[in-house]
């Protein structure tokens, strides 16, 4: 503290001894970059108030009173700052200065081909963010139904997962705070889409990367959603949420200096009521009923390091009762009891030049799923699937900038999965496990303000395949104007077969290569982009019928994706309207799994559109969200097996076009009130509000002979809520959003 007032003196001293010495001298000169002159530099004596900035040809001139050794600083956010050192008497000086270019975080060129990013506003691609997602029509809240509006995402209704670029559900891997998340859905039962289990209010942002994701992550074929948790709230509040489908209740706390904060929220849902007013496609034996509960705390050290902590448990119920395709049975009866717990561990610390993120995650799930038949009012054909899981991941991260935008990064990863299934028709319960210990590395390579590059290469070693892969990574970035960058992208993944499908026969990895083509505009209120690309598949699994359940026998399967996707984001040229319309065409073939040749997939749409328009009215207090969304007919196939368990086509088909128009307004009756102690924001929902007849496929009777269609639960659903917070007004957030 001493030493402090005593600097602060001698600067004083310093000045007032400037303000009464006469005795001025000019320093003048020139500024040039590539040998022409630069205007809007400042030239100052450091620590001092003395300088001047270039004008259009480069010159500056100012008066000093400085005396003896002095730094003459020559700054600009695009140039690398200079200090020259110079001595000042009683003659005027001139001392000139040539600029090298500043590589900044914010001018350079950032590689974004296969990648959408909305957590950081800084770059190009900055697309959806939270409020974004809750104000998107028909997308409930939810993150994985809002990126259906993007390019590159299939509309699938009857199972939950991220469909991209002609892969599966299965393909796309989720992350929290640089942490697997496993079971990122709820249990679900067949034909029944399961919601997000995560809540989108968590998160201050996401990185969806459609293709070419970075080294840092892996087991994914098509694609990674990372989500990145807020570090801390703003001040304390108290959240409620009232509708006839859920009740839900929760608070968080923040110390004055954010540095410590913990919350706890839960919820209860059942859609008893609403089987009574809205008619149901399915025939609900016992309604959809869950309960939820979740606790967060983070804590920041004096040196700015973050512990982040997420643990969340939850269970469902859900039971069916459809009408048999299979002679002397009546009825088809499923149930389904879920439980879900998971936990999430992040650190991050910054060491001098060395930022280190650390973290883990841990799942525990349980689905048993009862099954039996009703034939005059008797139940026969009793039977159950009950599966159970653990799954453990563990992550660091070592990282190093250097030149502001060029990093070198490195880290080690590892998970452990097993899982066990119990049929009761079988004798022989299975029970899989398996370690996967990764490795990586990465550089983002910054040249100048127009290129860049990153370089990647990530390994692996599965304990049940028993071997290495090596997968390198690559990707470029150009500056083609102030507005205008192109970017290309390369990598090899590799994704080991789902648990469920081990058997006994030695399996390897499942293998893509991804080659992106880009081209994006991005300027104020407005952004474009067209991408291409082309998926090479390989080594995907072959299966048959072993022991009542399927099961890889090979890795003998391939396939390949290709197409165009074109985005457009406009929030100017339509007065107090924001507007996304997103379009993709795919080509795609495969045979893998119980495919017998090589078929377009029944999850993907060749031609997919979403148009999404938002709008708030402030004398009305209301926004206005609209979406639409359009997939051209899926292909339905119906696979049958011998009596060697082989399958083999026996029909197939095409489904209608899928179209649904989905509407949204939010009320926000304390707007414009100062004084006001409760902030309320009123919704209304309607998805399908024009009542399309959508099907998602087919289910066939055993014999193949008979088939019935399988429909959303509802062809036209209605939503009504009421949410209210007790401390933070996000009145501004929701109209923000919709300008």
């Amino acid at each position: 503290m001493q030493t402090f007032i005593i600097s602060k003196v001698l600067l004083l001293v310093l000045f007032l001894i400037g303000i009464f010495s006469n005795a001025q001298i000019t320093i003048s000169g020139k500024v040039n970059f590539k040998n022409k002159g630069t205007k809007d530099i400042s030239v100052t004596l450091k620590d001092s108030y003395d300088g001047a900035t270039t004008d259009e040809n480069g010159n500056y001139s100012f008066k000093t009173s400085e005396k003896n050794t002095q730094i003459l600083v020559f700054s600009n956010p695009k140039f690398v700052e200079i200090e020259k050192s110079i001595i000042i008497g009683n003659e005027n000086l001139t001392v000139n200065s040539t600029l090298k270019e500043q590589i900044s975080e914010i001018d350079a060129v950032v590689i974004s081909a296969g990648s959408i990013e909305a957590s950081d506003r800084k770059r190009a691609t900055t697309l959806l963010t939270p409020i974004d997602i809750y104000t998107t029509a028909g997308a409930n809240g939810q993150v994985s139904a809002a990126l259906e509006t993007l390019p590159g995402v299939q509309k699938i209704g009857e199972t939950e997962g991220l469909f991209v670029r002609g892969g599966t559900g299965d393909e796309t891997k989720f992350f929290m705070d640089g942490n697997l998340v496993n079971n990122f859905f709820g249990n679900s039962i067949p034909g029944i889409k399961s919601m997000d289990r995560l809540n989108t209010s968590l998160f201050k942002g996401n990185v969806f990367s459609s293709g070419g994701y970075s080294a840092v992550y892996g087991q994914a074929l098509s694609s990674v959603l990372v989500l990145e948790s807020i570090d801390f709230p703003e001040r304390n509040s108290i959240d409620i949420g009232i509708s006839p489908l859920f009740l839900t209740a929760g608070f968080q706390n923040v110390n004055e200096e954010k540095s410590k904060s913990f919350g706890i929220f839960g919820s209860y849902s059942n859609l008893g009521w609403m089987t009574k007013l809205i008619k149901f496609n399915n025939d609900f034996t016992k309604a959809p009923e869950s309960f939820g509960t979740n606790f967060n705390f983070r804590i920041k050290n004096k040196k700015g390091g973050i512990l982040k902590y997420y643990g969340s448990f939850d269970t469902n119920k859900i039971g069916l009762q459809s009408e048999s395709l299979e002679p002397n049975i009546d009825f088809d009866n499923t149930s389904l009891k879920g439980k879900n717990t998971f936990h999430n561990l992040s650190f991050r610390q910054k060491f001098g030049e060395y930022l280190l993120n650390i973290g883990s995650s841990y799942t525990f799930n349980s689905n048993f799923i009862d099954l039996s038949d009703t034939f005059q009012d008797v139940e026969i054909n009793p039977n159950s699937i009950n599966i159970k899981g653990n799954y453990f991941n563990a992550k660091g991260i070592l990282e190093r900038k250097i030149n502001r935008i060029s990093a070198v990064r490195a880290g080690i990863e590892f998970n452990q999965a097993t899982e066990k299934t119990d049929l009761a028709f079988s004798t022989n319960p299975y029970e899989s496990k398996d370690k996967v210990t990764s490795v990586f590395g990465e550089t983002d390579l910054g040249f100048s303000n127009h290129l860049s590059a990153k370089i990647g290469l990530r390994s692996e070693y599965s304990s049940e395949i028993n071997r290495w892969n090596f997968a390198p990574r690559f990707a470029m970035a150009y500056r083609i104007s102030k507005s205008w960058t192109s970017s290309m992208a390369y990598g090899t993944f590799y994704q080991n077969p789902e648990q469920k499908y081990f058997g006994t026969n030695p399996l390897n990895y499942q293998k893509a290569e991804q080659y992106i083509l880009q081209v994006q505009k991005s300027e104020e209120g407005r952004s474009f982009r067209l991408e291409a690309f082309y998926k090479n598949y390989s080594d995907l699994i072959k299966t048959k019928v072993l022991d009542y359940r399927p099961v890889a026998i090979n890795n003998n399967g391939d396939g390949y994706a290709k197409g165009i996707e074109v985005f457009w984001r406009d929030k100017k040229s339509i007065k107090d309207i924001d507007y996304w319309i997103s379009y993709s065409y795919l080509d795609s073939k495969r045979n893998f799994q119980n495919y017998d040749q090589s078929l377009f997939p029944n999850f993907a749409a060749k031609h997919t559109l979403s148009v999404v328009a938002k709008k708030f009215v402030t004398d009305w207090k209301t926004g206005f969200n609209l979406s639409y969304t359009y997939a051209s007919g899926r292909p339905y196939y119906n696979f049958m097996t011998n009596s060697n368990g082989d399958y083999y086509l026996n029909n197939q088909g095409k489904l209608k076009d899928y179209n649904a128009l989905n509407f949204s307004l939010n009320y926000l009756p304390h707007l414009g009130k100062k004084d006001a102690k409760a902030f309320t924001i009123l919704v209304l929902s309607v998805n399908n509000i024009l009542g399309q007849k959508n099907i998602y496929g087919y289910q066939f009777s055993n014999d193949g002979l008979r088939s019935q269609p399988i429909l959303p639960s509802a062809s036209t659903f209605v939503f009504i809520g009421c949410f209210i917070n007790f401390g933070i007004d996000r009145t501004q957030d929701a109209i923000n959003s919709n300008l």
